[in-house]
């Protein structure tokens, strides 16, 4: 293959266009000329990222709506598509039933055009999906994609890779599904880079000024809080409570052995048997349950100080409830007014404006949409959120790539798209042997 040649692709699920300029710089890399022949996104402001990137042209909506058959012809599909469970009561094609999924689109797709590839991407957790025998690698759901596959005739790879081992300061775990008409891809073969958070972090931005962070700096030298968290229902030394800087009102060293031994006590399944519910990761107790690990005399007068500065609620433990939608019951957790109240934590790590301080000598934890803004750096002597452009570069997105959008949508669509690098490393080993 060479660059007068080159090789047609289409672009599904597309959010920002990752998966596509990483496939488009392999090509590049190779020798050999991409061609984007159909893209689809739904999400308008993913669309107007994709289109200021790659070109004001045609980006198709829904692929559910689309029928197969007006796709042009291409060689390689690209996906990186959502996760979801798979039915087994139906059987097509002497497989489980995918219909009613969103890898139904990509089969139907591959089917009617047969490429010559694919490469397909998804959250880790699709390997042991919906896995009932423990034995098993993988469960069901993956089981099921693998077949559908290579049904169809494609010599399919999987590997799980990890967006730090590829260059990026993020702890990323992927799971990229490589198939082609004729040849296994060796997806062991890509070779590891790392590089710190600090090469990717620009400097003198405008920094916070809020009553959590002057309590931090108040309590700790910058370097002590590195890699620190900031919630209160976990424990552990690299943990910042509430109540260790007196953020919602100071409390006195008995308070704080309290907390700390209700912290760890609300968690153990023995509470869950006594009052006859379903184990929750962190229960209300009484004040009789709590005088087992705890008696004191001023006992109830420093419970009920903290439950009115907010570091407590009061409140009975939740039950299992179910409700009808449609035609599916679903379970939920709701207050269970006929068991006793008891004091419970509140906070959890999205509470606060800040549920981390990264580690400009480590690497930031996996980037999603739900808590990237919760994510704060040191910049000279305070502290601030990560910028879009520094998300950018954690994904492996070049200094030159658009994200004219607003910090709130940015980082929304930054939680769901794909490290570029990871997608050149594989492109590169499939464009070897195609």
């Amino acid at each position: 293959m060479n660059k007068r040649e080159g090789i047609t692709f289409i672009d599904l699920f597309a959010g920002i266009g990752g998966f596509r300029l990483g496939f488009e710089q392999a090509c590049n890399e190779k020798g050999i000329l991409p061609k984007c022949v159909f893209s689809s996104e739904i999400k308008e402001h993913a669309l107007k990222v994709y289109k200021d990137n790659f070109g004001n042209h045609i980006v198709h909506g829904d692929i559910t709506n689309f029928n197969e058959k007006e796709i042009p012809d291409f060689d390689v599909l690209l996906a990186g598509f959502p996760c979801q469970s798979f039915s087994s009561a139906g059987k097509r094609m002497g497989f489980l039933d995918t219909r009613g999924t969103l890898f139904f689109h990509i089969e139907r797709i591959l089917r009617e055009k047969k490429p010559e590839a694919f490469i397909l991407e998804n959250v880790e957790g699709l390997v042991t999906h919906d896995k009932e025998d423990k034995k098993k690698i993988i469960g069901r759901t993956f089981e099921t994609i693998l077949s559908i596959l290579e049904g169809m005739g494609y010599r399919v790879s999987y590997k799980i890779l990890n967006a730090k081992n590829v260059g990026l300061a993020q702890d990323r775990k992927r799971i990229v599904i490589v198939g082609t008409k004729n040849k296994f891809i060796n997806l062991d073969e890509i070779e590891e880079k790392h590089k710190p958070l600090n090469e990717f972090l620009e400097r003198d931005l405008k920094t916070m000024d809020t009553k959590l962070t002057k309590l931090l700096f108040s309590h700790f030298s910058k370097e002590k809080l590195y890699g620190k968290s900031v919630k209160d229902k976990r424990g552990g030394s690299n943990n910042i409570h509430s109540w260790d800087i007196g953020l919602k009102g100071e409390v006195s060293l008995e308070q704080k052995e309290l907390l700390e031994k209700l912290l760890r006590e609300r968690r153990k399944r023995t509470w869950a048997k006594k009052k006859e519910i379903p184990w929750m990761d962190g229960m209300p107790l009484t004040i009789e349950e709590i005088k087992t690990f705890y008696d004191k005399s001023n006992l109830k007068g420093m419970l009920d100080d903290l439950v009115s500065k907010g570091y407590l609620a009061y409140e009975p433990p939740k039950n299992i409830s179910t409700k009808k939608i449609g035609e599916t019951m679903i379970q939920f957790r709701k207050h269970d007014w006929t068991k006793e109240k008891g004091y419970n934590i509140i906070t959890g790590k999205l509470s606060f404006e800040i549920s981390k301080i990264l580690d400009p000598k480590n690497v930031a934890p996996t980037l999603v949409a739900t808590d990237l803004s919760k994510l704060a750096v040191i910049d000279g002597e305070g502290l601030r959120r990560l910028s879009l452009r520094e998300g950018l570069r954690l994904f492996g997105f070049p200094e030159n790539f658009k994200m004219d959008i607003s910090t709130t949508k940015g980082y929304d669509l930054l939680g769901n798209t794909i490290a570029v690098p990871m997608v050149r490393a594989v492109s590169k080993r499939l464009l070897s042997e195609l």
